[in-house]
């Protein structure tokens, strides 16, 4: 990989959008891949940005519908609920050599993302960031920073490096972890409690920190417990404490997605969490209650 980088861009919304303007800026080939109408709309328009943080700003692409030729990296930002019908757009042989980083929530999705295409070319992300699609090409980036973790335990180190140092060239701090299996617990330690009980109370996260504490607490152990099971982080404390120096008012994409009615990422973070507690013996009752009445479309 040289200098510039061609990437492209599966699912251009609050995340891939950010990332392929950005990248489009930095001066990086871009091809976003998407449905035919917002294609059409990136390929005349490009994108416009919104953010404090990395400035107001407009960025071209290329758009199509998918991939055709070989890239340095695809970055795939889509959700679990559309992924098997999104990977229709990038053919294992069109990608060749080419990275494949998903930035999912989960944890079990590089097992899947592998027996479809190269194991040692996926590369799983991470990212800490507020964005948000407001329209097709337009993108509201609303939080002060913009970080990424970028792993791949069989992905040789120079091609995760070339692409790390692209992205924190481009905008967001970009970090090469070793230990894949650590990055991607870390995040899901962080996320599920928060996730689930912010969904299944219909509430903001400082109301759940509140009014649903204990519940809370509970759900944050469990996590913990199955993380260090299957080789991840667990400091629960950490967890409650990040949760408490959130701003009050602040959402979990699952609850975004429930209050839109669009499907929830469900069995990607609470089965997930589920099954690995099942796998290594460890009990989950929160967990499962919590999964459970989200399952039957329980709300207050």
């Amino acid at each position: 990989m040289g200098n510039e980088l061609t990437v492209a861009v599966l699912g251009p919304g609050g995340v891939g959008g950010l990332l392929a303007a950005l990248l489009s800026r930095a001066g990086h080939r871009v091809i976003c891949l998407s449905g035919e109408e917002t294609a059409r709309t990136l390929r005349t328009d490009g994108f416009r940005i919104r953010s404090a943080h990395f400035g107001d700003f407009t960025a071209r692409v290329e758009a199509d519908t998918r991939l055709r030729e070989p890239v340095d990296a695809c970055l795939v930002a889509v959700k679990h609920t559309t992924l098997d019908a999104a990977l229709t757009r990038v053919p294992a042989p069109a990608l060749a050599d080419g990275l494949l980083v998903p930035f999912l929530n989960g944890v079990e999705h590089p097992a899947t993302l592998r027996a479809r295409y190269r194991p040692d070319r996926v590369a799983p992300a991470v990212i800490r960031v507020e964005s948000t699609r407001v329209a097709p090409g337009v993108i509201e980036h609303g939080s002060p920073f913009a970080e990424i973790d970028l792993t791949g335990t069989a992905v040789p180190r120079p091609r995760l490096d070339t692409l790390a140092e692209a992205l924190t060239a481009a905008g967001p701090a970009t970090r090469v972890q070793g230990d894949e299996t650590a990055a991607l617990w870390a995040k899901m330690s962080f996320l599920a409690p928060m996730a689930l009980l912010t969904t299944r109370y219909d509430a903001p996260l400082g109301e759940v920190r509140t009014r649903h504490r204990d519940e809370l607490t509970a759900l944050v152990e469990e996590t913990a417990a199955i993380s260090r099971a299957c080789g991840g982080p667990a400091d629960p404390a950490q967890v409650l404490d990040r949760y408490d120096a959130f701003p009050p008012p602040m959402k979990s994409s699952m609850q975004r997605d429930a209050e839109a009615g669009r499907p929830l990422e469900l069995d990607a973070i609470g089965g997930a969490l589920l099954r690995a507690a099942e796998r290594h013996g460890i009990a989950a009752p929160v967990t499962a209650r919590v999964v459970g009445e989200l399952s039957a479309g329980t709300h207050p």
